[in-house]
């Protein structure tokens, strides 16, 4: 079995259980055809980088997947006669190193996102504000007395 991820851009104008359903028939599609769906990736709606048939938003969803070449072409077919798909891609990871970065990324989508991290500058505020509260409080403490 090869390794394997595809990506497919659906249609704005579906609704959210129109896009689930479509997701799900390219996942059994993948998985009644023999392969082996390691992770998925929702990306969710996005703004395309220009217009495609007039759309100019799409929803994005990434599959990793391991599977016999054969299945290829059938999936590359299914995505070509489905009006609700966009755009697609399938991408092949032949060598170590490539199969090696396809783990990457199955791990980090696996990985839960954290929360946002703030910039630097805001936290070095927040430790400066604290320390002039400190100094302030030591001044005073050294005129009482």
């Amino acid at each position: 079995m090869r390794h394997y991820e595809t990506m497919f851009i659906v249609k704005p104008t579906l609704v959210e259980e129109e896009i689930k359903a479509k997701i799900e028939f390219f996942k059994e599609v993948i998985v009644k055809n023999g392969g082996h769906i390691e992770t998925c990736f929702d990306m969710g709606m996005r703004n395309l980088a220009y217009p495609i048939n007039k759309n100019q938003r799409g929803y994005y969803f990434v599959i990793y997947f391991k599977a016999m070449p054969t299945l290829i072409k059938e999936l590359e077919r299914l995505y070509g006669i489905n009006e609700e798909i966009l755009k697609f891609i399938v991408i092949k990871y032949v060598s170590k190193k490539d199969k090696e970065a396809w783990q990457t990324l199955v791990d980090r989508a696996n990985k839960k996102p954290e929360k946002p991290r703030t910039l630097k500058k805001d936290d070095d505020k927040e430790k400066h504000q604290k320390k002039d509260e400190v100094d302030k409080k030591e001044e005073v403490a050294q005129v009482e007395s």
